[in-house]
């Protein structure tokens, strides 16, 4: 293992990849067919592990621009495969050497070089050797069920104020559906685009509201910890039990169960409304209080009423896109 870090990291930190990059470091991309061709980077970031529950190591590799990275090092694999938050997760930077990237911290308590689609080395005292996976969420294609409302499906922007279609997909134009639901099921496809110099909220930020007030953060989050500004919060109310963000420019789900708030004859509300949701399959809030008339930037605010609301798709300045949107109302 020791063979692979003859060059420190520390030194290919300071003086950057071999590699040729673009001096623009705003670059984004929405395709991952182009990013793949134009970027080296891309094809590095993403999630290494089994896909099958029961690992002992999982590792999400974050690309930061330039031939950087941040791998995140997870105890029982990758999140929703094992790793939950109270196992280790450990950050490593790493970097571009030639051909490879190689990861070590000042306590050699990881040492890893990833090339060839694998990445290897010893962490916590333990050798491994993992594969890239490309997971896909378990309910993408979901076909809405008899009796749903299909709000999206490729064709046109019909039916969403401020609608735009780009290449079969919708926009986040800051969008709102003209129907309105109550209690209801929603199936929605996203995907953030990929945006390796951007930090923080930055990186391909947009969010789903419900009823128009509560947003489920979309956001590229992939590897972070989770918290309630990044994709799977409840922006300003809850973090999701797991960060279940997959890399950038992969398509993810949301899948979410409204229950409407509740009011007496007299039109007094009488309890919040709730709601469940699952991040690429895994259930990441479990009826959640929403406890506020609204969440930060949401398009409708004020006092509730005994009334249905729309779905938005906010602008946030980030090309997003979304596509496979329907609503079973109950």
């Amino acid at each position: 293992m020791k063979k692979h870090f003859s060059i420190s990291i520390a030194s290919v930190l300071a003086f950057g990849a071999s590699l040729a990059y673009s001096a623009d470091n705003t670059k984004t991309w929405t395709d991952p067919a182009i990013a793949r061709k134009e970027d080296p980077d891309f094809s590095v970031q993403g999630e290494y592990g089994s896909a099958q529950p029961g690992a002992s190591l999982g590792v999400q590799v974050v690309a930061l621009g330039d031939g950087k990275f941040d791998a995140y090092f997870l105890e029982d694999g990758l999140p929703g495969l094992g790793w939950s938050k109270d196992k280790k997760r450990v950050r490593v930077s790493g970097a571009f050497v030639e051909d490879a990237v190689l990861f070590e911290n000042e306590s050699k308590e990881v040492e890893a070089v990833i090339g060839n689609g694998h990445i290897k080395g010893a962490v916590w005292g333990k050798p491994f050797e993992l594969p890239r996976l490309e997971r896909q969420s378990p309910t993408l294609g979901k076909e809405p069920p008899d009796g749903a409302v299909v709000l999206f499906d490729g064709s046109s922007a019909k039916g969403w104020k401020n609608g735009k279609v780009v290449d079969g997909l919708l926009a986040a134009t800051g969008t709102t559906s003209e129907k309105t639901f109550k209690d209801c099921e929603i199936h929605i496809e996203f995907r953030t685009p990929y945006k390796p110099h951007a930090r923080g909220q930055g990186r391909g930020n947009s969010g789903v509201y419900y009823g128009g007030r509560w947003e489920t953060q979309v956001l590229d989050s992939f590897g972070l910890e989770g918290r309630m500004n990044e994709t799977g919060g409840i922006y300003s109310i809850a973090a999701p039990k797991l960060n279940m963000c997959l890399p950038p420019l992969t398509w993810q789900t949301y899948d979410v169960e409204i229950t409407a708030a509740k009011f007496d004859k007299e039109g007094r509300r009488v309890s919040w409304p709730r709601i469940t949701v699952m991040l690429n399959g895994v259930v990441v809030h479990e009826d959640q209080e929403l406890n506020k008339t609204h969440t930060t930037a949401a398009p409708i605010r004020g006092e509730l009423k005994d009334e249905g609301g729309p779905v938005f798709l906010q602008n946030h300045g980030n090309p997003v896109f979304y596509r496979n949107i329907w609503v079973l109302p109950k």
